[in-house]
């Protein structure tokens, strides 16, 4: 997916960590930043401990939030805390976030970036918390980690999904636990779990109520994600959140024996498993219509039962990556699923 791969590697940049208080209140300076709080950094400064990936960290209420993609904002707009938001950063890959549900709220926070995440823009916004995923939107390569903003005095919070394969303090916990978690994460260091434990609760019925519709038995039907890559494919494994989805409808991620993320695999793996459906995985990258013309032409997909019969679901970007759309995407394939003649 583009988060890991194509955008990633876009216009990066290589950036020092500044090593102490010193440098960081020099670089601040730099970034035309003021020492001075503006009134909306003022606010509680009640403290909790919450896990960022496997490591426990002392949380202050923060007021400043810079959240990277729309999962990130749609996490916290879900939990009704809009007025903490400084501003997104949005890459061109995402949809328009007049799309979102939440798009009253997107309106009324400002656009900080169409391009990755980095330091100098987090600094210049006098942000005091950063949400991202780890190599999404957080990278040692490009200089914009939990540790290094630790040394700038900015609180950070990291996908639980994206824990996986954190190299410090690793997390596995399945993407919709995960996401769960985030949520519950988050409320605490907000001060808002009333509303967390709300949200969850009802994502989780919902979730339930696909899985008690879901096709029963049978072999479950073999899916494959297709997310891009022409000599080799890319896909979705274990964990992230599309194998969830597609496991709650009742089917089977033909890839979730993988213990990766995102990864990329090869078309006689994919031809060998005989997916009965592929999920398309739509970004403004490459439209979702190209990508099933070219499983229609290929020669090494155009005979795969699912190419065969047509039986193709677009899954919406914010659908695919960790937050509370995953929910939206598992009840539109849910139904999908129901609805396949095999």
């Amino acid at each position: 997916m583009p988060r890991t791969r194509t955008r990633t590697h876009t216009r990066t940049r290589t950036r020092t960590a500044v090593g102490s208080a010193l440098a960081a209140a020099l670089l601040l300076g730099g970034c035309g930043a003021e020492v001075d709080a503006d009134p909306k950094s003022a606010g509680p400064s009640e403290k909790t401990t919450v896990k960022r990936c496997g490591e426990p960290v002392t949380y202050k209420t923060p007021q400043r939030a810079v959240v990277y993609e729309g999962g990130s904002a749609d996490k916290m707009f879900s939990l009704g805390l809009t007025e903490h938001v400084q501003g997104y950063v949005m890459p061109p890959a995402n949809p328009p976030v007049s799309e979102s549900p939440w798009a009253s709220e997107y309106a009324k926070v400002k656009m900080l970036s169409d391009d990755l995440l980095n330091k100098e823009l987090v600094v210049e916004a006098k942000s005091d918390f950063v949400v991202a995923g780890w190599n999404s939107g957080f990278s040692d390569q490009r200089g914009i980690t939990p540790q290094i903003l630790d040394k700038l005095g900015i609180q950070s919070f990291m996908h639980t999904e994206s824990c996986f394969n954190y190299p410090k303090y690793p997390q596995k916990v399945t993407p919709f636990k995960a996401l769960y978690s985030d949520l519950d994460r988050l409320g605490r260091i907000f001060h808002v779990e009333k509303k967390a434990d709300e949200v969850v609760g009802d994502l989780k019925k919902r979730v339930t109520a696909v899985e008690s519709k879901a096709p029963k038995g049978g072999a479950p039907v073999p899916v494959f994600l297709y997310d891009s890559g022409t000599d080799q494919p890319f896909t979705a494994g274990s964990q992230v959140p599309p194998n969830d989805i597609i496991k709650s409808a009742g089917g089977k991620n033909i890839f979730d024996g993988l213990d990766e993320r995102w990864t990329q695999v090869n078309w006689e793996a994919v031809a060998k498993a005989e997916p009965e459906v592929v999920i398309i995985f739509d970004y403004g990258d490459m439209p979702a219509k190209k990508k099933i013309d070219f499983l229609k032409k290929s020669p090494h997909t155009k005979e795969l039962p699912a190419v065969k019969k047509n039986n193709f679901f677009v899954l919406d970007y914010n659908e695919g990556i960790s937050g509370p759309r995953n929910i939206d995407g598992l009840e539109k394939f849910g139904k999908y699923v129901r609805e396949l003649k095999r």
